[in-house]
């Protein structure tokens, strides 16, 4: 009798942790998001081209210390972390006036490196090849999952998700690898953006899924 309790607790037990990660899912599709809503910030390992008209002495490219810092002749050091490129230009223009006649600075970030991971996108869980790769432009839900081997035989390609930050929290959208794989059916073959993840779920026994 006790046997028999434990397995329906376990029973349970499981459908409701099952019912609580579908409670999680979003309807529809993932919001696209607006590149252009926050503009590109310097961080540390960046590397900056500096250009000073007519000062080619003064023109060079700099490597963003890690303590967030740049050191340019006649200036010393100056902080360029968690600027953006036309701050650290007005920052070196200020700079350079008390010593040069009308300065014009202009600030490029020539190796973004600092953004490496957040502009990445991932595909993790039942997939030959879990892959964490640089995010380009264009890029489909199929694209990453094709480069990841696809779904495996014990994947429930039907359950998979999509994780993106959406206004600084990840929200996870329901998408079918199996319709895209196996029936060429597109409706959430989304086009990712970066940081987004794609998780593949294992089948479950008691979904008869295997």
């Amino acid at each position: 009798m006790k046997t028999i309790l434990t397995k329906l607790v376990v029973v349970l037990l499981t459908v409701l942790t099952l019912a609580g990660c579908a409670g999680r899912t979003q309807p529809g599709a993932p919001p696209e998001l607006d590149s252009t809503a926050d503009p590109y910030r310097i961080g540390v390992g960046d590397t900056v081209a500096i250009h000073v008209w007519r000062n080619p002495e003064l023109t060079q490219s700099i490597v963003v210390r890690p303590d967030g810092y740049i050191s340019m002749p006649l200036m010393g050091d100056l902080k360029a972390d968690g600027r953006k490129p036309e701050e650290l230009a007005e920052v070196i223009n200020r700079a350079l006036s008390q010593v040069i006649r009308s300065p014009e600075v202009t600030v490029m970030v020539t190796n973004p490196a600092s953004a490496e991971y957040l502009n990445r996108v991932r595909v993790t869980g039942q997939v030959p090849n879990p892959l964490s790769i640089p995010f380009k432009q264009g890029m489909t839900v199929l694209d990453l999952v094709l480069q990841a081997g696809g779904v495996t035989d014990f994947g429930a390609g039907d359950r998979a998700t999509i994780q993106r930050l959406v206004e600084g929290e990840y929200q996870e959208f329901k998408i079918d690898l199996d319709g895209i794989l196996n029936d060429g059916n597109m409706t959430t073959n989304y086009t990712l953006q970066p940081g987004d993840l794609i998780s593949v779920p294992k089948k479950r026994l008691l979904r008869g899924e295997l």
